[in-house]
């Protein structure tokens, strides 16, 4: 664990930074996210039950905050 930042900045170049979500396809999956977690948000508010939750509740707040995230990256505004 005694390596310099030098060395730590060496091993980095060989393994360069490949993102999941290409820079042009950040919006449209961030758009996708947007409708799925709208559309599990509303049917969850249509069957409110203790089954439900984590059937439609928790996916549909996972879709709309990565959905916020990706559109945020995908306009320019790093969060």
């Amino acid at each position: 664990m005694d390596s310099t930042l030098h060395e730590v900045w060496q091993a980095a170049a060989g393994s360069p930074f490949i993102p999941t979500v290409g820079k042009g396809s950040q919006f449209w999956v961030a758009f996708v996210l947007l409708v799925i977690g709208f559309f599990l948000t509303g049917a969850f508010a249509l069957n409110r039950s203790l089954v439900n939750l984590p059937v439609l509740a928790v996916p549909a707040s996972l879709a709309l905050a990565f959905g916020v995230v990706y559109m945020f990256c995908a306009v320019g505004v790093y969060v």
